[in-house]
């Protein structure tokens, strides 16, 4: 891209003077290109370095200068623009966790999915109570009146049912 050699001092001295000459109204040039502040200050610093790598061939003052200038920026916006659109846009973590399902919806349905199974291990007397109790969120007067049986019986059948459920947890790895 470069010449093997490295500029002269006189090439450094001729872009500081072209800097303070052209730099600042090519920097509004590019900026209306791109858009972006921090794009347009890449691109005029690549312009002057390669102004810079191309001193011995560029006549110093002259309006072709300048045309070299814009028309060397206008080709690295184009460049990037092309890079840009071969490249798939990248996501933000925001939009993807955005469209993903929510991590609480996630989690209450493995949760379900693992109370499922560990009440399928249960008896089914004390699948029947808890089932009443916790999911349908009856009382245990009215459990006992679904199950058909006394008030106490419930009482007793909810306590070791959530005992064994505990333990069946525990098997499983999920409680501890």
């Amino acid at each position: 891209m470069g010449d093997a050699t490295p500029p002269s001092p006189d090439a450094e001295t001729f872009v500081r003077a072209l800097y303070d000459d052209a730099a600042g109204p090519l920097f509004g040039y590019v900026l209306r290109l791109t858009g972006d502040r921090a794009r347009a200050e890449e691109v005029v610093q690549e312009t002057l370095v390669r102004a810079w790598r191309s001193a011995v061939h560029l006549d110093a003052g002259s309006e072709a200068l300048r045309a070299w200038l814009f028309t060397t920026a206008r080709n690295l916006c184009t460049d990037l623009w092309r890079r840009d659109a071969a490249r798939p846009a990248t996501v933000s973590d925001d939009f993807a966790l955005a469209s993903a399902p929510a991590a609480d919806e996630l989690d209450r349905a493995v949760q379900r999915w693992t109370v499922a199974t560990a009440l399928a291990r249960l008896t089914p007397e004390h699948r029947a109570v808890l089932v009443e109790t916790y999911y349908e969120g009856r009382s245990v007067a009215e459990a006992a009146q679904r199950l058909g049986v006394p008030a106490g019986t419930v009482k007793s059948r909810t306590y070791y049912a959530l005992r064994a459920l505990r333990l069946v947890l525990e098997e499983m790895g999920v409680a501890q």
